[in-house]
């Protein structure tokens, strides 16, 4: 069964390679979705996939790349929209 996230990154994620190092990761988890920053200087994710595999995502979002500083996650969970078959970066 899939689920759908909608995830804010607060925290040091911009200039951090956040975007580039979140899309490997869904890729790496079979995650779909996208990330994309915003002008307040946290990072949006929307991704879909399995509980399991968004919960290990999740897991790394209160991570990050080497040098984020993750403050706080905010995760809204939803019924499934049917994203796109990849995970991409929002520009």
């Amino acid at each position: 069964m899939a689920y759908f996230i909608k995830a804010l990154v607060s925290g040091r994620v911009q200039g951090v390679c956040f975007r580039d190092a979140t899309q490997k990761k869904a890729i790496e988890l079979g995650v779909n979705g996208w990330v994309k920053n915003t002008p307040q200087g946290s990072v949006n994710v929307v991704a879909e996939g399995t509980e399991e595999q968004l919960s290990l995502f999740i897991d790394w979002l209160y991570i990050g790349p080497n040098y984020a500083k993750v403050e706080e996650v905010e995760v809204e969970w939803l019924k499934s929209k049917g994203l796109n078959d990849f995970f991409f970066v929002r520009y």
